[in-house]
């Protein structure tokens, strides 16, 4: 019975029931559709492999100089 997973029946079957869903006009429409958002995916996800491959190490940032203590007079004057 289940031997198999999917028979070309069962393929048969799901066609149809998309055909009848979805109607045949929008199935073309759809299938680029998502064709369009693969090809979308698979150019971000090279991207994102390029980035983590960094070419050069990044230099390191240069530290600001601590401020210099000021003694106050009593008078207020610097």
């Amino acid at each position: 019975m289940l031997r198999n997973g999917l028979e070309p029946w069962h393929l048969l079957i799901v066609a149809v029931m998309f055909i009848l869903l979805f109607g045949a006009k929008k199935l073309p429409d759809t299938a680029r559709s998502l064709g369009k958002s693969l090809r979308i995916l698979k150019s971000e996800a090279k991207a994102m492999k390029t980035d983590d491959t960094p070419s050069a190490p990044p230099e390191p940032l240069a530290q600001p100089s601590p401020p210099v203590p000021t003694r106050e007079r009593p008078d207020g004057s610097p």
